[in-house]
Parts: structure tokens; sequence; C-alpha cells
């Protein structure tokens, strides 16, 4: 099951995060100014995380295989129409639309059927599990880069189609729900409702963490190769850094996963996305690629971290009967960052010339995000007996 979400998390990430590789070539092609070609990355997780809900709300009601499966083949859709575009909203309703739909149907499903199969090492399978984001990061732009020298940016997409076509659909085929997820109907599965959920500060708390976060985890996805080449830096370093995220992004899911289970979850949330807001300082003064590899190391490791050890904290706190929804809602927080992040971040280049506004303004507000995930392991212990069952 870890190795089925791992996978599964590594094509449909590792898709979204070659947008970097993309970049470039799309703004040559269509004549798009940053803001403009940001936006489809926007698109895409304003549609996923919003959707997110949706995706875990099939799961928990059709089962994990089915849903994701059925996202796999979205995405392979949304790479052959991207791969015929002939404008900038063509590429919209492509790369943004439905490739945000397709990994809305995996990505939450995915990680959430994980965590009822696991009791004291949960925050270890979490981190392994969601690994698979980071393994995508750093290994699909790559490859996404190196098709584009190749084939050019259409012949990629239609290289990455074939991919998902392989590797993702034989990942989601192993997927299923834990016994103790499916026992007996959903009304006798441990936990809480969404509704209850829903009505609890520590999930308010959480979800304001989300909102707030997102810009600094999705700013330097978009960005941060664009922002290198203007340093000088090399085509294949510029790209490479998104894959130093990936790495990151894997060390922190393992390392802060196995930390976590012994020194708490909800204390090593806090002080990974404190850590989130101080490596923007880092990126902000960073004269050339050397300071820039340390801050995409230092954020991914950061960002990895806090994303493996939510599905955890919601089991640890809700329970597993409406797992997949509460995840996928929480989600929604992000979509607002990530798609106005990455738009206001190409906006402010356009008009100044300088990334350097946007990366402060990630900075304060992932002081924000520290303090909201601060007030949500104070928020108390409502639905956490019931969680237990």
């Amino acid at each position: 099951m870890v190795a089925a979400c791992f996978t599964a998390l590594a094509v449909i990430f590792g898709i979204a995060y070659a947008f970097a590789a993309f970049f470039e070539p799309l703004v040559q092609a269509f004549g798009a100014q940053r803001a403009e070609v940001s936006l489809v990355f926007g698109l895409t997780g304003l549609v996923y995380f919003v959707l997110g809900a949706f995706g875990g709300m099939l799961s928990d009601r059709f089962g994990p295989r089915t849903v994701t499966s059925a996202g796999m083949l979205l995405i392979v859709a949304a790479l052959l129409a991207g791969s015929r575009a002939g404008s900038m909203a063509q590429m919209m309703l492509a790369y943004g639309l439905l490739l945000g739909l397709g990994i809305a149907l995996v990505y939450t499903p995915a990680i959430g059927c994980v965590q009822p199969w696991f009791t004291r090492r949960r925050g270890l399978a979490a981190g392994l599990a969601s690994a698979g984001i980071g393994a995508g990061t750093l290994a699909v732009p790559l490859l996404a880069a190196a098709a584009i020298a190749r084939w050019d940016w259409r012949g990629a997409m239609l290289a990455l189609a074939a991919f998902v076509a392989v590797v993702g659909l034989a990942a989601t085929s192993q997927l299923r729900a834990a016994p103790a997820a499916r026992r007996g109907g959903a009304a006798a599965v441990p936990g809480v409702p969404l509704r209850e959920a829903l009505a609890s500060a520590r999930f308010r708390w959480l979800y304001a963490m989300c909102l707030l976060g997102a810009p600094s985890m999705f700013v330097p996805f978009a960005h941060l190769s664009a922002a290198a080449r203007d340093l000088g830096v090399a085509e294949a370093q510029a790209v490479g850094l998104v894959g130093l995220i990936g790495i990151g992004s894997l060390s922190g899911r393992f390392a802060v996963g196995l930390l976590a289970d012994r020194w708490g979850r909800g204390p090593a949330l806090v002080a990974v996305m404190a850590s989130l807001g101080l490596s923007m300082g880092l990126w902000l003064l960073a004269p050339g690629w050397g300071a820039l590899a340390v801050f995409a190391l230092w954020m991914g490791l950061s960002y990895g971290g806090s994303v493996s050890l939510m599905p955890a904290l919601c089991m640890d706190y809700f329970g597993a009967r409406s797992l997949g929804a509460i995840i996928g809602t929480l989600y929604t927080g992000a979509a607002l960052g990530n798609l106005a992040g990455p738009w206001a971040a190409g906006r402010v280049f356009d008009a100044s010339g300088s990334y350097a506004p946007v990366i402060a303004a990630c900075g304060l507000l992932s002081a924000a995000a520290t303090l909201a995930a601060w007030r949500a392991t104070r928020a108390g212990a409502a639905g956490t007996a019931a969680a237990a069952g």
C-alpha cells in the first residue's frame, strides 16, 4: 500500500511540477508574459486543492482504486490535449483544468487510504508514502527537460502521457481501503463525521495554516527556475533546482515523519512551518546558484515535512471515518495560495523586474501559518476520543 501510494504520488506531482521545464518553452511558443504562464500552474493547483475533498468523498464511497485510476486517465488526456494546444487559453484548459481534476482524483484518495492501515508507526508510514511527491519532483522535471531538448515541448508531453498511462495506472490498481475503514459501513468506522470535524476549532486552525502557508510552498515551484535564469544560471541547473526541492522534500518526509512519531506530530508541524518561513530569507538574499541550491533543499525539507504530517495528524485528530473528505477539505485552504501566489509573483516581476516583494510576503505569511499550526495543536482534544473509537 505504501509503495503504491508512493508511486502514484510520484507520478502526479512529478507531472505537476514538470511545469518548471515547460515554463520558458511556453513563454516563447505563445509570446506570453510570466504572469500568464504562471497562471496555468496556479490553475492546476486551484483545481486539485478545491476538488480534493470531492475526490476524497468519492473514494470513501467507491474505493480508492476506482477513483484514482479514473484520475490517472484524466491526466493522460490532459497531457495529450496539452501537446496539441494552439494558444495559452487551450493550455490552461488542458494543463490547468483537466490535469488539476485528474490530480484531485488521485491525491487525496491515495494519501488518505494509507493512514488506516497503521497505528504505532503512522507518521513514518505517511512520510514514506508521501515521499513519492518528493521523488516525482526530483525526477520528472529533469526527464521532461531532457525530453524537451530531444523532441520539443509537444513531444515531451506525449512522452509524459505514455509514462502516466503505464506507471500511474499500475500504481493505482493496487490501492484499496483498509479493513478498519470499511467494516460494517461508514457509521461503524471509528472517527468523527465530516460535519463535526469542520465545526471544530482544531480544523479551523489547520485550515488557516494551509491557506497562509500555501504561497511559500508553491511560488518556488513556479518561479525558482526562472529566477535562477535571471541570475545567469544555465538552463539545466535552473530546472535542476526543482529537483533539489524534491531531494529536500524526500529527506523531510522520512526524517520528520520518523521524529514526529517520537516527539509528537503537532510540535513537529509547528517546527517545519517555521522552518519554511525562515528559508525565504535565504532566497531573498541568494546571489547565485549555490545559495539557491541550499534554499531549494531547505525549502523542500520544510515543505515535505509539513505535507507528510498532515494526513497522519488528521487521522490522529479525526479518525478514519471521513478521513479522505477531511483531508481534501483541508487542502482547499491551499487552493487560493497556489493560484494567487505564482500569478502574483509573475505580475510583480513583469511590473518591477524583481521577485523580492513576493518573497518577503511569503516569509510573513509563513510566520502567520506557523502561529495557526501552533493554535491547532493547542485547540484541545475535541473529537480525539471519537477518532480513537
